[in-house]
């Protein structure tokens, strides 16, 4: 007798016959509607009555807004692994993950191999089976490194590669009633789902048996494997197992629940009126009864964590002590999920724990709950993450990315709230209806909080300052868990410390940012032959910084095909297109162009919605350098970088303008005389060489976001010496425990 746990499912078993296609498509739909919560067809390709499962799950994946979908069970022979494990995640993913997959070895043989399948014994097709599902789950591992290759007796890959996986952990359930097949199971499946009318020898009970033996032998918890059981019935008045009224069902399928752990219910049934009933008076009243008999004798429920994903803990995490209304969120290095949220856009990394909070007040109770384990601790707004301060290894992160209002509470004062898990180009998107825009890098994908709290040197720069120029009150999680607001009255010299240095005081929850009025802009890109570099640089940077501050312009060099391409990326932030043409079209001389193009387009086209798969494409560090010119110096400099293959990119932003008229010492941010942001990305190998060369950079200062900070020198290159010791005695009032030190390592004023 066992009970395993198990929430209740209960779904349909329908017969795809092709006479009336659209019947059985209503089916499902009406399975929907009743409250079903799966829908299974048989799956018989050889059969020419029948319409194609996966045609007809397509088309019903379509239909259908919650159910499950599922072959019952899929004809493995006739459909080849590798193509199918695609084909289940690709509509998994349309469906929002709803696609489970059952999957037989095959029976009707003569059938399957008139079709052109291959004919297998009973023992070949067991084998080939396990090879399937190594296939199978070897496509949608995207986390694994490498092309899969499986050299199986049945099936060979050899060198695929993976992907996509699909939007939820697909099971995979064994049509299976043979000792040979339910081993298999407990080696490696999901479910068991077997037809009651067909189980003879063994039982249910003798077939658990056998499956929770497999699963212990390898390492795992029989509770994994949810059991499913097709069943057939009526509700006339005959008194037959299950051929009776609603209240019969349950008292005659209880036992199943709770002595052989069945956790799904499917029904083999084309009658609506029958469908109906079970989900409205069978489901219920079991999933009532179940329950009160498990509280009664104290059966644990819920779900359980593959041993597999167990083994991949990280030392020194409590994870069975992490709150619930976290845990539902959480991901864990054993997780389907966790190859999305492991890394930054940049960095890879390899945390023991991803806390996704909801609220301010979850991540309050989150930090508080990681800061216990004593690990290291990153916060995420993006992910962008080019300082690789948003990731780790063995610790924890605090992703906001659910936090991502985006709220205009006052036009009159163009006052905007904006979480920091939202992406700047939803920002600009929200508020391009309205007129107005906030400057904000000159990536849409990068997230609000990491650049709110850092600078925000952005496309809109010199005509309208830094983001945080216009920051007007923040809330804020501190290090003890405390939640305040931060702004001129309350708490200012925080609120003056976030404006530059926010990362290291707290945890913004949301941004008050002050929009500015602005209509078309005009976008231009040019790509120029900067076979020249150094002469291309300097004067690309001289022609910058005589333009009229409506003008911003970003240049991007690349070594690439054998030679170096300048890309220069420049808004005009006005409504005078000829003072705009005037100003763009002196940078078109600088060097031979290679392409152009000028456009009048909204801010938010500039900013174009995207969200990045984060993946830790590049090992790549990144140096910074805050400068006034560029100068013939910097240009040689730079060059030279090219020249000796320590970097194939480096960047120019300008910053002045706009930026230089606020007063040096009224944000965190205290670079308020230089013209330009410059940063390199240095390849592997040539890290030494290349930190050699750029400390020759005339730098009077550097950007926190665009710098590696893994050498001391950077704290006194970011902040000026009255700066960094205001910004210590703030550390000392809201972070004296220094919380928050895997930022720039400002650590609190000693008394």
């Amino acid at each position: 007798m066992t009970d395993y746990g198990h929430d209740l499912r209960f779904g349909s078993f329908l017969t795809p016959q092709n006479q009336d296609p659209q019947r059985v498509v209503d089916l499902a739909v009406h399975s929907e509607q009743v409250g079903l919560d799966l829908v299974t067809f048989q799956d018989h390709p050889y059969q020419p009555a029948f319409l194609d499962t996966w045609t007809l799950i397509s088309w019903v994946a379509a239909r259908t807004e919650r159910v499950h979908l599922s072959g019952n069970v899929t004809n493995l022979p006739l459909r080849q692994p590798a193509v199918l494990a695609r084909s289940v995640a690709g509509l998994d993913l349309l469906s929002g993950g709803r696609i489970d997959l059952g999957l037989g070895a095959g029976g009707f043989w003569d059938a399957i191999e008139a079709m052109g399948g291959r004919k297998l014994t009973p023992g070949e097709s067991v084998q080939a089976l396990s090879e399937a599902i190594d296939v199978i789950r070897g496509i949608w591992a995207v986390d694994e490194r490498g092309a899969l290759r499986i050299d199986g007796a049945y099936y060979k890959v050899k060198g695929a590669k993976r992907g996509p996986a699909p939007a939820h952990d697909v099971p995979i359930w064994l049509g299976a009633y043979k000792p040979r097949m339910l081993r298999l199971i407990g080696e490696k499946a999901d479910g068991w789902l077997p037809s009651l009318g067909y189980l003879s020898s063994p039982t249910l009970s003798e077939g658990n048996e056998i499956i929770d033996e497999s699963a212990a032998r390898h390492g795992r918890d029989p509770r994994e494997i949810r059991r499913l059981l097709n069943i057939q019935g009526d509700f006339g008045t005959s008194g037959d197992f299950i051929k009776g009224p609603a209240e019969q069902w349950v008292e005659q399928l209880l036992p199943f629940v709770l002595e052989d752990g069945i956790g799904t219910f499917i029904l083999a049934s084309d009658d609506p009126v029958t469908l109906q009933t079970f989900a409205e008076e069978v489901a219920p009243a079991l999933r009532e009864q179940a329950a009160a008999e498990r509280e009664s004798v104290g059966t644990p429920t819920g779900g359980v964590r593959p041993a597999a994903a167990l083994a991949k803990r990280r030392d020194g995490i409590d994870y069975d002590g992490l709150p619930a209304d976290l845990a539902d969120r959480a991901v864990e290095p054993g997780d389907r999920e966790y190859h999305k949220v492991r890394s930054t856009y940049v960095w890879s990394g390899s945390p023991g724990l991803v806390l996704r909070p909801t609220t301010p007040r979850q991540v309050s109770e989150a930090l508080g709950y990681a800061r216990a384990q004593h690990v290291p601790i990153a916060v995420r707004s993006g992910g962008h993450g080019i300082s690789s301060a948003s990731t780790n290894d063995g610790g924890i992160v605090l992703d906001l990315g659910a936090l991502d209002g985006i709220e205009l509470i006052d036009r009159e004062r163009r006052l905007v709230r904006v979480g920091p898990g939202a992406r700047w180009g939803e920002v600009a998107a929200a508020l391009a209806p309205h007129g107005l825009a906030i400057s904000s890098g000159d990536y849409a994908g990068v997230g609000v909080g990491g650049l709110a709290t850092a600078g925000g040197q952005g496309f809109l720069g010199r005509s309208y300052g830094l983001t945080i120029d216009h920051l007007k009150g923040a809330d804020i999680v501190l290090a003890d868990g405390s939640l305040v607001r931060a702004d001129a009255e309350h708490h200012p010299d925080l609120f003056w410390a976030l404006r530059g240095a926010g990362a290291n005081m707290g945890i913004v929850t949301s941004f008050d940012i002050e929009a500015t009025e602005l209509g078309d802009v005009a976008f231009a890109q040019i790509l120029h032959d900067a076979t020249d570099t150094a002469g291309f640089l300097q004067t690309w940077g001289k022609v910058v910084e005589d333009s009229p501050r409506e003008l911003t312009a970003f240049l991007i060099v690349v070594h690439q095909g054998g030679r170096r391409i300048a890309q220069t990326y420049a808004v005009w932030a006005g409504d005078d297109t000829e003072r705009a043409a005037r100003a763009l079209e002196r940078l078109l001389p600088i060097a031979p162009v290679l392409q152009q193009s000028a456009q009048l387009v909204p801010y938010a086209a500039v900013m174009a919605p995207t969200h990045d798969q984060h993946d830790g494409q590049s090992l790549m560090r990144s140096r910074s350098a805050l400068v006034d010119h560029i100068d013939a110096d910097t240009a040689a400099l730079v060059t030279g970088l090219f020249d000796r293959r320590d970097t194939s990119y480096f960047q120019i932003r300008a910053v002045g303008g706009a930026i230089n008229d606020v007063p040096a010492d009224a944000t965190a941010y205290a670079h308020r005389t230089q013209n330009f942001s410059l940063s390199v990305l240095v390849r592997q190998g040539h890290e030494q060489q290349a930190a050699e060369e750029w400390e020759k950079v005339p730098a009077t200062g550097l950007y926190l976001s665009f710098e590696t900070h893994d050498h001391a020198a950077a704290l006194t290159k970011a902040f000026p010496p009255v700066t960094l010791a205001r910004l210590r005695q703030v550390k000392s009032a809201y972070d004296p425990q220094n919380v928050f030190r895997d930022n720039f390592p400002i650590n609190p004023t000693t008394t």
